[in-house]
């Protein structure tokens, strides 16, 4: 059986895929002041690179470099996610069991880049996810993306 804990290495690079707990949902769009706000704090109070980020209505893909000693990826993604759903208003958060609010699904996907050529196939995935699922004809045309910080000069080959 094939084992699937995490690893922990600091000062790597990861790609993590983070998934709203109701996937018709749009409410990382919709609400995508409170995410960036969330997504700030967390910078301030566990700092690291963004290399790549997109945010969909339901789902957004991250690939992100940790500094140099540190391997604590899970403090940042917890902050981060209870820190947008302290955000939203009371409306949108569903309530689970012991009374906590839902909006995130427990887990979520991580994957250490191995080389340089994973870490531009993971790049390339994050900014063309909205035209693989039909919410863009390009990376241009979506707006909740790194792709426009860096210009429309990413490593995006299609």
């Amino acid at each position: 059986m094939a084992d699937y804990r995490r690893v922990f290495v600091p000062g790597a690079t990861y790609f993590f895929t983070l998934n709203l707990q109701d996937r018709r949902s749009d409410l990382l769009v919709r609400h995508i002041g409170a995410l960036r706000e969330s997504w700030s704090d967390m910078r301030r109070a566990w700092p690291v690179d963004t290399l790549a980020a997109v945010v969909l209505p339901d789902h957004m893909h991250l690939v992100l470099a940790l500094p140099e000693g540190d391997a604590n990826y899970p403090a940042r993604l917890r902050l981060f996610k209870s820190g947008f759903t302290r955000r939203l208003p009371e409306a949108e958060k569903s309530t689970g069991r012991k009374g906590e609010r839902r909006v995130w699904q427990r887990r979520y996907w991580e994957h250490m880049i191995r080389d340089e050529a994973d870490l531009i196939a993971h790049v390339d995935y994050v900014h063309n996810n909205p035209v693989k699922h039909g919410y863009a004809t390009s990376p241009d045309h979506w707006p909740f993306s790194t792709w426009h910080r860096q210009g429309g000069n990413g490593v995006t080959t299609g």
